[in-house]
């Protein structure tokens, strides 16, 4: 599958919450959960600052998708997020059935761009989606998108400085 006009305007919304994250002092990742009819049912940014480090929007969407809604409805949702999902994050995407995953940026590229501006690594080995999910289905990276996302994540690592 490829990704459409009406899967760029998730991702930009998405690009958005990562950069209200941002300027809450957060890590900039956004992410929002979408049925299969268009209709917007959940979106979080990063809050591994302000509460603690697993409070990850994605892991935020698929506790919220356990909880409310069927399997079937599950199945058929698409996840958009700023950035590539983390082990974690695509662990809880696997057990709670979510369906498709469009993301902006790859966890290979956040890893290269951080590793340049002399970030840290981190302290979980970053995995494609489909090494921890073998079945996902997932999008991305989307080019279009590449520049504001590596943008945020700039000004995250000069902040941390």
């Amino acid at each position: 599958m490829s990704v459409d006009q009406r899967d760029l305007a998730h991702l930009r919304r998405a690009v958005e919450l990562a950069r209200q994250a941002l300027e809450s002092g957060d890590e900039p990742f956004g992410s929002l959960l979408v049925s299969s009819d268009g209709e917007v049912l959940f979106e979080d940014h990063n809050h591994v600052i302000a509460l603690e480090e697993t409070q990850h929007p994605e892991f935020a969407i698929a506790r919220w998708a356990g909880a409310h809604l069927t399997p079937a409805e599950r199945a058929t949702a698409t996840v958009y997020t700023s950035g590539e999902h983390c082990p974690m994050c695509s662990a809880a995407h696997g057990w709670v059935g979510l369906g498709r995953i469009v993301y902006a940026v790859s966890s290979a590229q956040l890893g290269v761009w951080r590793s340049a501006w002399g970030s840290g690594s981190s302290a979980v080995r970053a995995l494609p989606i489909r090494e921890v999910v073998p079945g996902a289905v997932v999008d991305g990276p989307v080019p279009e998108l590449e520049d504001e996302v590596r943008a945020l994540h700039e000004r995250f690592a000069a902040a941390q400085r």
